[in-house]
């Protein structure tokens, strides 16, 4: 890669030329995975079982690629393909699980029947079928019958792009909505991504059930998706960090859940570049962000594909300000990335009122720029960094350093501040803790009356003992409203009040990490000369262990004031 295109990529931001070479990685990646693949499935030649011949139906698909070498590539550059492909090879790794072998395998006869309808060539093959429904990847899904068997095979033929299977016909390319026995892949005209509600292989792990959408609700993707890249359009520079164009994410897969939550999710694979899984958005300002997010993700996959960064031994204990359990430095790394680009992109809102008719966009940029860097920081100082990776982070921190020096109204910049210690204290709180010797000695001097110990290393909190929970607090930093409760206290400007309310609920509910977290941050509002007790909260808690629940005594026993 050119120095120019990676710097572009390091700062955060990327030309489309940039993004253009990652794709032409990403290419070379895939076809090596698909070589690799190709190598195990001739070492088990009866592998397909029931779904027939892996040489047969490898010849399918290279008949169609010498007719149409640009449709067939355009196949296999699909995030469809792309994540069969890594779940394959991970199946024969045997570091993930799924169907029957022979129907996961043989969805290589579904590759190649598409591949022979978009190239215009005839095949004979047999393929799976999935609870009576054929995949037919990036074009739809063909219902046959016998829903109620779990896994089949079927004699697919196609000639001059009819495909017929069984009993049922149908021409994919002209067919671009719902039929008896016929579901498209929809496209969410006019961007021209993919709303991908079908692929066996739409999601991050193992494969998983079709679950069309209403045509409602395809139309309110639709409609936002539109609205969010002409959003995203009023962005002057396109290859700006934060920015994003049309074409770069190609399909989108919506999250399902049980009931609509108000916690929006989002997700992506290096295994599907372009590629991203998304909740419901709550309009197009939510999902614009959305998009650049999950863009951040698939421009650092591939430049990980290309460059080692970092040496990683998978402990997660590093503090991420946008998760709520510990992480490992390849994930602060991606997060890192990910969020430079959310900076960005509040960055470029600041001042639009259409864009912003809430007037969010400066608080955001304070506050992810705030704890970005500070990750960053983590980074740089813990991280065993290649000097790719140096380079890279240096181009953050730069993008960074820039940022904070810009002006953002006193006020809002507050309160960012103050939301950046409120996660970062009720994180401490919930995943470290004091250890036993640490704990000993704050008794020590709590019964001695002498100086309080020095500080010793936290211990992680035992896994899975921290249960998942919501920064509430940051949305009443953003927007601050009187109101009887704690928080409302907090974030208003009462600290006194506050510290009282929040003192009175730990009462009531010892241990309690969230009134735990406020009582500190009004205590050190309150009183300034206590705020380094923020710095290690979860020493307070010891503190408050060793003095009974007293929560002034606590105080005491940690500032020497007693």
């Amino acid at each position: 890669m050119p120095g120019r295109l990676f710097d572009e990529l390091a700062a955060g931001g990327g030309s489309e030329e940039a993004v253009a070479f990652l794709l032409k990685g990403e290419r070379t990646r895939r076809l090596l995975l698909l070589r690799e693949l190709l190598d195990r499935l001739d070492d088990m030649p009866r592998i397909l079982g029931p779904a027939g011949d892996v040489e047969q139906v490898w010849g399918v698909l290279e008949t169609a690629a010498r007719r149409a070498p640009a449709a067939v590539d355009g196949l296999l550059m699909s995030p469809q393909c792309g994540a069969w492909i890594a779940h394959m090879l991970r199946r024969l790794h045997s570091v993930a699980s799924g169907p029957p072998l022979w129907a996961d395998a043989g969805h290589l006869g579904c590759l190649a029947a598409t591949a022979s309808i978009v190239a215009g060539t005839d095949a004979d093959l047999t393929a799976p079928v999935r609870a009576g429904a054929l995949t037919l990847p990036t074009l739809g899904l063909l219902q046959l019958a016998n829903p109620e068997v779990d896994f089949a095979t079927v004699r697919v033929t196609v000639r001059a792009g009819l495909l017929t299977a069984g009993t049922v016909s149908v021409r994919p390319l002209d067919q671009d909505t719902d039929l008896p026995g016929w579901l498209p892949l929809r496209s969410l005209s006019p961007s021209g991504a993919t709303l991908d509600d079908l692929d066996p292989y739409r999601d991050l792990d193992q494969p998983v059930e079709p679950a069309r959408l209403p045509a409602d609700e395809f139309a309110y993707w639709e409609k936002t998706l539109d609205e969010a890249h002409a959003l995203l359009a009023r962005t002057h520079d396109p290859d700006a960090v934060g920015a994003i164009r049309p074409g770069d994410i190609t399909r989108i897969v919506p999250w399902i859940t049980e009931e609509r939550s108000a916690i929006r999710l989002s997700a992506s694979t290096g295994d599907a570049f372009g590629s991203m899984i998304a909740s419901r958005p709550d309009g197009a300002l939510d999902l614009a962000e959305t998009l650049v997010h999950e863009f951040q993700h698939s421009k650092l996959g591939a430049l990980l594909h290309l460059f080692p960064l970092l040496a990683d031994d998978r402990s997660e204990r590093f503090y991420a300000p946008w998760r709520a359990d510990p992480r490992h430095l390849p994930g602060l790394l991606h997060g890192a990335y990910a969020f430079t680009g959310v900076a960005g992109f509040w960055r470029a809102r600041m001042g639009d009122r259409e864009a912003d008719p809430e007037g969010a966009a400066p608080f955001h940029f304070a506050l992810r720029r705030l704890q970005t860097r500070l990750v960053v920081r983590t980074l740089a100082t813990c991280a065993d960094l290649t000097p790719t990776g140096r380079r890279l982070l240096d181009g953050l921190a730069a993008t960074l350093d820039r940022w904070l020096r810009e002006p953002v109204d006193p006020e809002v910049a507050a309160r960012a501040r103050a939301a950046a210690v409120s996660h970062r204290v009720e994180w401490r709180l919930r995943n470290l803790r004091c250890g036993p010797a640490e704990r000993a000695a704050l008794a020590r001097a709590r019964q001695d009356g002498g100086t309080p110990p020095s500080a010793f290393e936290p211990e992680l909190a035992p896994s899975g003992s921290a249960a998942h929970w919501e920064d509430t607090r940051t949305a009443l930093y953003l927007s601050p409203r009187p109101g009887p409760d704690a928080d409302a206290c907090l974030t208003t400007g009462d600290p006194a009040r506050a510290r009282d309310l929040y003192a009175a609920r730990l009462h009531d509910t010892p241990g309690d990490a969230h009134a735990l977290s406020g009582l500190l941050l009004a205590q050190a509002e309150a009183e300034p000369r206590t705020r380094r007790l923020l710095a290690r909260p979860e020493r307070f808690a010891a503190a408050l262990d060793a003095v009974g629940g007293d929560a002034g005594e606590a105080v005491r026993l940690l500032t020497g004031t007693r």
